[in-house]
């Protein structure tokens, strides 16, 4: 099965999952948390944050998290959807093969593998490691969210592929260490860490 269409991310795509309240995957309070959690623990681990990618960036939402959390770094939104890239001026690119001529000290990639096939999940897990030298934030729903009931039918697109875990990981950890939570950190980053700070180990 292909990737998901570009077509598909058109402005009546942003409406239902972005802007209509009732329909809207977006919970404020949840990103303002999440935005707090992801930089504070990565000025905890001293990880410099000079260089920030969102890609997939959708509407900018974590844009005004990372201003207001991390006002010396610079935020470059990538987006695959040419709908939003005309709205808000964002790169057009995909995670897949985007390229950049320096890494980023975080790259974030909220609820974007999900609409790739197997075969471009792997080109963009190894892509992410090429395209980050610090910390990656990495949000995605797996089969087991599906099997364990926890994810809300009523507010996810039906059209996402319901990847292992196991998938992620296993093309995650050639390019980083994972430490919980969503956050990854690239093995090329000079940041100590204690054991029991890496999940699973390293």
């Amino acid at each position: 099965m292909q990737s998901a269409s570009d077509q598909w991310f058109d402005e009546a795509y942003y409406q239902r999952y972005y802007f209509d309240k009732k329909t809207r995957v977006v919970d404020p309070g949840h990103l303002e948390r999440l935005g707090t959690f992801v930089c504070s623990y990565l000025k905890y681990l001293r990880v410099p944050l000079r260089r920030v990618l969102d890609v997939g960036c959708g509407i900018g939402l974590w844009r005004e998290i990372v201003a207001r959390h991390i006002p010396d770094a610079t935020y470059h939104g990538v987006e695959y959807s040419e709908y939003l890239c005309t709205r808000y001026g964002w790169e057009r690119g995909s995670v897949v093969d985007y390229r950049s001529a320096e890494p980023f000290d975080l790259v974030i990639c909220q609820g974007v593998l999900p609409y790739l096939s197997a075969a471009d999940l792997k080109l963009a897990l190894h892509n992410l490691g090429t395209l980050c030298r610090g910390a990656l934030y990495l949000e995605a729903v797996t089969r087991e969210d599906y099997e364990r009931d926890i994810i809300d039918d009523t507010l996810t697109d039906p059209r996402l592929f319901r990847h292992r875990a196991q998938l992620y990981r296993r093309g995650l950890t050639e390019g980083f260490t994972e430490l919980g939570g969503g956050v990854w950190l690239s093995r090329r980053a000079e940041v100590p860490l204690f054991e029991l700070e890496c999940a699973g180990g390293r």
